[in-house]
């Protein structure tokens, strides 16, 4: 039998505020056991983090643990010891004490969200494990760094010894997780935290970062709590699965009896949501047979973008990064055209390219305004562009930092309309009350600023701004990535919705190949800047031509946890250069 090493009681974490006392955490009772996985799921804000926090007393002031008990079962784990209390309620210690500080790292380690806040930029990755060790163990600095560079290979870094003496900035985002993972396996805790590690990450890593956590589990027989909103992820690795929702603990089992038999309310939409993303989306293949995408509104030939880079001694040596290398498209009207790849592979440059934002090196932009006129963007100079900017709206990734926090909504929305000249004055502000109905936020927003709003409703303030000029084509960057399941849904019918009324064309770029499914009619993948693959999206997600897309579609984890195991990871090798 396993056996319990976390035990979590009735636990209540609040929050004081001006308008009362908030409960994150809501009468909260959890069991980790060692050696299995227990996946906490749910929406944000529903106190999944905070759960995770309270037990290691790291919750954010002026939060606190009001009741409960975190029990951690010393006796449980190999690594004990005779002077050690057997079992220790670590709600109960003092959360700047010595006893807690003890016990994270060396009993309770946790992997946070975002690596990249997470990591010292001010000292190399090998230093930090160095200190996150000798912090716990008697040992020397040398022994130290030996185990720091060895535990880097174990999370499978390159050179794990010339990587140890490298700093955050100087790793890719896959590389800092490994770094933290490492990290957190330093002193073998015997229970691991992990907050959302893969959230942040492509579909490759992402199963990169969930095999090695597997296999570390399976070496070491540690416990694990793994906070995740990504069902696929739940149905692959869970053995027990935890359902959170405003606070409590609305449901828990086995992932078999969750996903096929839930029984709250809340856990059916939830799997409903992740059910309908696995499929296109019945109202744009409506769409489409009733309005099929009519002739070119983009066409981009041969567009490649350099980036010139200084290095060695007083800069004196000159690299090329060929962040973009001779891609070719056509985005007709009325279509949605999804660009897939991993991070680094040109996806988000491409889409600036296109929109002028950044110079390109080489190639053409051909536009096809509502005028009928067509124009090579590439050609433009800065004050025509301004012009074009109008019909070629973005949405941002991050809906909180893609809005100016010292607006107000009105000012942020009106902004387009007063530099085209278009609006001034009470037509400005009549203009922008529509433009909130028809994103469906109420016109009470108008003179509210961005932090009063939920991350679903910023992406709704982000596209009334993009749609504010009534453009011709939008590009969406990740535009639904920051949000869960759910509010991703409620974001794509809505751009659906906005698609039919003012017939406008999408260029999407995501690494979320279940959104690019449900929203776009054809697929362009892109791998180190080179487009490899197009083609209707439901050709290419079946039957991929190109062995990169194979490899990407492959790392999908399928939210079924009957198909667990089953899906066979293929690995992308690139054919090596032939010899000069």
């Amino acid at each position: 039998m396993n056996k319990a090493v976390l035990e979590i009681r009735n636990l209540i974490t609040e929050f004081p505020t001006r308008n009362g006392v908030f409960r994150a955490v809501d009468d909260v009772s959890l069991t980790v056991e060692a050696g299995r996985t227990l996946c906490l799921v749910g929406e944000s804000g529903s106190g999944k983090s905070v759960t995770a926090r309270s037990v290691l007393q790291i919750v954010d002031r002026p939060g606190r643990i009001a009741k409960g008990q975190i029990l951690l079962h010393r006796h449980q784990t190999a690594r004990s010891r005779s002077d050690e209390e057997d079992t220790i309620d670590l709600a109960r210690l003092p959360a700047r004490g010595k006893e807690i500080r003890a016990i994270r790292g060396r009993d309770v380690a946790m992997i946070f969200q975002e690596p990249m806040s997470a990591l010292s930029p001010v000292h190399t990755i090998g230093n930090q494990i160095v200190e996150a060790i000798r912090l716990h163990e008697p040992i020397s600095k040398k022994d130290a760094w030996d185990r720091a560079v060895d535990l880097l290979a174990q999370v499978e870094i390159p050179r794990p010894d010339m990587a140890a003496k490298r700093y955050t900035f100087e790793y890719s985002g896959g590389m800092r997780q490994r770094a933290m993972i490492a990290m957190a396996i330093a002193c073998n805790p015997s229970v691991l935290i992990a907050d959302e590690p893969t959230t942040a990450l492509d579909v490759t890593i992402q199963a990169e970062i969930i095999d090695l956590l597997r296999r570390l589990q399976k070496n070491t027989g540690m416990a694990m709590m793994f906070i995740t909103h990504d069902m696929g992820v739940v149905a692959e690795i869970a053995d027990e699965v935890a359902v959170m929702y405003h606070g409590r603990v609305v449901e828990r089992g086995d992932p078999l009896s969750v996903f096929e038999t839930p029984k709250e309310a809340y856990t059916q939409r939830l799997l409903a949501a992740v059910k309908q993303l696995d499929r296109p989306s019945s109202r744009r293949l409506a769409m489409r047979a009733a309005n099929p995408p009519g002739g070119p509104a983009l066409r981009v030939e041969s567009l490649t973008k350099h980036y010139y880079l200084s290095s060695g001694l007083l800069g004196l040596k000159k690299e090329t990064l060929v962040a973009v290398d001779n891609a070719t498209l056509e985005l007709r009207e009325g279509e949605n055209l999804g660009i897939v790849g991993e991070s680094g592979s040109g996806k988000t440059t491409l889409g600036r390219c296109i929109q002028g934002v950044h110079i390109t090196t080489s190639g053409a932009t051909h536009f096809t305004g509502r005028d009928g006129r067509t124009t090579d963007l590439a050609q433009l100079p800065e004050h025509e562009m301004r012009k074009a900017w109008r019909e070629i709206r973005m949405v941002f990734q991050d809906p909180f930092s893609s809005l100016n926090p010292r607006m107000t909504v009105g000012q942020i929305i009106g902004e387009p309309l007063l530099l085209a000249g278009t609006h001034s004055g009470a037509a400005l502000r009549k203009r922008v009350a529509e433009l909130l109905d028809v994103v469906g936020l109420p016109q009470s927003s108008l003179d509210r600023y961005p932090h009063a709003f939920s991350g679903g409703q910023r992406q709704r303030i982000g596209i009334a701004r993009a749609i504010a000029p009534e453009p011709r084509v939008i590009i969406a960057d990740e535009a639904t990535s920051a949000l869960d399941v759910s509010l991703r849904i409620q974001i794509l019918d809505l751009l659906l919705d906005l698609q039919e009324r003012m017939g406008l064309s999408f260029l999407f770029i995501s690494h979320d190949i279940a959104v690019i499914r449900y929203f776009c009619d054809r697929i362009a993948v892109m791998h180190r800047g080179k487009i490899v693959e197009t083609g209707e999206t439901e050709a290419v997600c079946n039957n991929p031509a190109h062995a990169y897309t194979r490899s990407l579609l492959s790392a999908v984890p399928v939210p079924d946890p009957r198909r667990r195991g089953q899906q066979n990871r293929i690995r992308y090798l690139e054919d090596p250069k032939p010899a000069a």
